[in-house]
């Protein structure tokens, strides 16, 4: 019997052994693998756990300044997950309600870095809405706990825009100097405007085909009403006109857009009205040829050709074909009075023509011909506008240069 106890003690000991034996061996094979993971555990980012990630701080909900109305902005505090630049941060979800305790729904989710929001989905103007911010992270991308819902935020629309006060001052300096030199030349005062030669060469052109008994020749350009320049040259068509019909010289007036030529028979109409004289108007002194530019051009050198007009007057927005007039009208000896805005066509007509009107002087024509007291007052105050603008130019430059104040930042205009 102390035999068997024996070797009963010895079995429990061999066992215990074995599994002491075991037990070393598993944890001889994974010391290096938990070596390694705690050493990449010690080079990684810190990772917020997901539940952990707070919500943005200070959330603020108002109205959006300076706008029609629907839309709310919202502002908030970035969270310290987003200021540590946590790669396991991926921005906000943006809940709203028109309750305080909901339902809310998702209606944006914006990236990290940032901490404005401007709602402009579906808002009513007067209606009460509430937010809540939540953090996102983690993978699957997935929102934390939400703020606490902030507002209540309404839309309203405002009637003045306060980044745009600069705009609303030059409009008022601008409108009050024209009003002014209009009250100012109706008042019988003199206002200087200086001598535009091709202007008035006008009283000559038509004096000289007057004696020689030919033909006044009107070119209002190639393009439709829609054009400035065209409206401009159609002015200075009336002028012309009256004078014609006091002396009685023919006019032809060849158009190349069908809505030119009722403008331009009405303006004649209208100036031999004027004049006295409605019964030597005719239609037929406006007539249409064709809207192809070339072929406009070709027809009208055959007029200058075969009649030989003794005035040519070319007033409005020309193209490639202003070279082609010119020199035609030239080599048949008229006197040319040519206007256009298009610089890339005034050295054409400066070389070609006997006189030029050069950029604005052909807006100007109006007032200038006219002597009327409304266009003169308000050529006037617009050129009392450009004159301030170069002075604050001037005056800009030097402060800007020596670093006075940044001067450009008055002229932004939201």
């Amino acid at each position: 019997m102390h035999l068997d106890a024996c070797l009963r003690r010895s079995a429990r000991r061999g066992i215990a052994s074995a599994a002491v034996l075991v037990t070393a061996a598993a944890i001889g094979v994974a010391a290096p693998v938990l070596m390694a993971l705690g050493a990449l555990a010690f080079l990684a980012p810190p990772v917020f756990a997901l539940a952990a990630l707070p919500p943005p701080d200070l959330v603020t909900v108002r109205d959006t300044p300076n706008d029609n109305g629907g839309s709310l902005t919202l502002t908030w505090v970035r969270p310290q997950c987003d200021v540590a630049d946590n790669t396991d941060f991926h921005g906000y979800r943006i809940e709203r309600a028109t309750l305080p305790d909901g339902p809310f729904t998702v209606i944006a989710d914006v990236p990290r870095g940032i901490s404005d929001f401007v709602d402009a989905d579906s808002i009513r103007d007067g209606v009460t809405y509430y937010y809540r911010i939540a953090s996102r992270g983690g993978i699957p991308d997935s929102p934390g706990r939400p703020s606490i819902a902030s507002g209540p935020g309404r839309a309203t629309a405002q009637w003045f825009h306060r980044g745009r006060v600069n705009a609303l001052l030059a409009v008022i300096i601008l409108s009050g100097l024209i009003i002014f030199f209009i009250e100012y030349a109706k008042r019988g005062r003199p206002i200087f405007i200086r001598k535009i030669a091709g202007l008035d060469a006008v009283d000559e052109a038509v004096g000289r085909a007057t004696e020689m008994g030919r033909k006044i020749l009107y070119i209002p350009g190639t393009s439709d009403m829609d054009n400035v320049m065209t409206l401009a040259g159609i002015a200075i068509l009336g002028r012309v006109a009256r004078m014609t019909a006091q002396y009685e010289t023919p006019l032809e007036i060849p158009v190349s857009r069908s809505l030119v030529m009722v403008a331009c028979r009405e303006t004649v109409k209208e100036a031999y009205l004027a004049a006295g004289r409605p019964d030597i108007y005719n239609d037929s002194m406006v007539y249409y040829l064709t809207d192809d530019q070339f072929g406009y051009a070709a027809a009208l050198e055959g007029i200058m050709v075969r009649d030989r007009p003794a005035a040519i007057f070319m007033q409005g927005s020309f193209y490639a074909e202003a070279l082609i007039l010119a020199e035609t009208g030239n080599s048949i000896g008229a006197i040319q009075i040519a206007g256009t805005a298009q610089a890339s066509q005034l050295p054409f007509f400066v070389a070609a023509s006997d006189y030029t009107l050069l950029g604005e002087e052909l807006f100007v024509a109006g007032a200038y011909l006219s002597k009327e007291p409304r266009q003169l007052g308000s050529l006037k105050g617009q050129d009392m506008g450009k004159a301030i603008i170069l002075l604050l130019l001037l005056v800009g430059i030097i402060i800007q240069t020596t670093g006075l104040y940044d001067f450009s930042s008055l002229f932004v205009v939201q």
